[in-house]
């Protein structure tokens, strides 16, 4: 657990160091396809410890629309 926490200051750190303003996630759906997402640096200090939600439904393949709500 340690180790991990180390990651996230260092990824914190350069992304201040850095003055990043936006970070965009990058992930291929079931069938193959270039998908992304993309957050303020703001926000990546909460997505480091619990992940970001999105709506799955939108990823071909991920899940239904009634079970949409994920988190990456």
């Amino acid at each position: 657990m340690k180790k991990n926490e180390e990651m996230k200051e260092f990824v914190l750190k350069k992304a201040h160091d850095n003055d990043i303003k936006f970070i965009r996630f990058w992930f291929t759906d079931v069938q193959g396809f270039l998908k992304s997402f993309a957050i303020t640096v703001e926000e990546l200090e909460n997505a480091l410890s619990e992940g970001m939600g999105f709506d799955g439904s939108s990823i071909e393949g991920f899940s239904r629309i009634e079970e949409s709500d994920v988190i990456a």
